[in-house]
């Protein structure tokens, strides 16, 4: 049995567990949702129906990519349904067979009118479309990796240490001048490594941006790490799976507020990865890093990090909000990410991928505040 068997048929017990027939996934512009790719193989625009029995019908827009990349044991070309999602279901359903008044969840997201046509469509079965259906029982999934993924984040994360080693590199002998330099820089390095894309847009900020939590544009032709603090945030995609690492360079002066910033950064940093472990509760982590910081005035703007895997952000959250329930548990991969701004001193941001293991955590990248004196 493939991995995506596997996936699949542990989907398909937790929908019949709950007396639904099948489940759709959707994978469109505008309604993105990797869960296909984590349950077939197949990298996108298509259409997923996953039956409680276990079996399943991909709809690729594409069938020559499906047959090259997608492991599923059924494939019907979106065309061969009129290019119709509602046409599409129907096909699923006589296809595997459900019966009628069975139940039918949609993804979360499925805007009311769609719903309906479905309902118009397929008027003999029962559709639902609710926060905690299959979309929500997939991210669960997703949320603690496999062997098969950890093997890719240990890829990955390797690549982008040497990704990181090389900007470095770049950046203090001047052959990385300005923001431009940096992100075009990761765009050649990336494929050059056999990645598929940056994980999300490329985020660097030269002392002039650095006090924005992610600065828009994403970059410029600014000058980076001249006098004052840069911040360099960005991914790695390897078979899907994203990296998320932030450098802080740093150049001149660490006396003052800059200095102070830079080394409450690190503290919270370290002492945040030093708790995370199987059974501790991701909000007390961030919690932690808010004590750090108000201790000495200060306030961090945005949560301390996130779960991340196909997508660049996902479960399970790392976050100080008091709805946020999530427990740290093994093959969870997280961002550590404490970050601070100031309008005239710039920001400071240090931020690695961290496994959840058995007995605690392993740090998959290596991160660095680099002092460029």
């Amino acid at each position: 049995m493939t991995t995506y068997e596997k996936r699949r048929g542990a989907l398909a017990a937790r929908i019949a567990e709950r007396n639904v027939a099948m489940a759709m996934f959707e994978d469109t512009e505008g309604r993105r949702d990797p869960s296909i790719r984590y349950f077939s193989g197949h990298p996108g625009d298509a259409l997923l129906f996953i039956a409680a029995d276990g079996r399943s019908l991909l709809v690729p827009w594409d069938v020559n990519m499906a047959a090259s990349m997608a492991s599923i044991e059924d494939v019907a070309a979106y065309t061969d349904f009129a290019r119709s999602p509602f046409a599409a279901m129907a096909g699923a359903l006589e296809r595997l067979g459900v019966a009628k008044g069975s139940v039918v969840d949609l993804p979360s997201v499925t805007p009311y009118p769609m719903y309906v046509d479905y309902v118009e469509a397929c008027p003999d079965h029962d559709f639902r479309c609710v926060e905690d259906g299959a979309t929500s029982l997939a991210a669960e999934m997703r949320a603690v990796k496999d062997a098969d993924e950890i093997a890719t984040y240990r890829k990955v994360s390797a690549i982008t240490d040497e990704a990181m080693d090389e900007i470095e590199k770049g950046v203090r002998s001047g052959a990385l001048a300005t923001e431009t330099d940096v992100a075009l820089f990761i765009e050649r390095f990336l494929r050059q490594k056999g990645c598929e894309a940056t994980g999300f847009e490329t985020l660097a900020a030269g002392p002039s941006r650095s006090f924005g939590i992610h600065a828009f544009p994403a970059y410029t032709a600014a000058p980076f790490a001249v006098e004052g603090m840069s911040i360099l945030d960005f991914g790695l995609s390897y078979e899907g799976y994203t990296s998320d690492v932030t450098m802080t360079f740093v150049r001149g002066s660490t006396d003052g507020k800059r200095g102070e910033m830079i080394a409450l950064v690190k503290k919270a940093h370290d002492d945040a990865i030093a708790v995370c472990k199987p059974g501790a509760r991701s909000r007390d982590v961030a919690l932690l890093v808010d004590r750090i910081f108000e201790e000495k005035g200060y306030k961090m703007p945005h949560a301390l990090g996130h779960g991340v895997g196909l997508e660049a952000h996902e479960a399970p959250a790392v976050r100080s909000r008091e709805d946020n329930e999530w427990v740290l548990a093994p093959g969870h991969v997280i961002t550590i990410e404490p970050g601070l701004y100031d309008p005239e001193a710039g920001g400071v941001r240090l931020e690695d991928d961290v496994l959840i293991t058995e007995s605690g955590c392993e740090v998959l990248t290596h991160a660095r505040i680099v002092l460029l004196g």
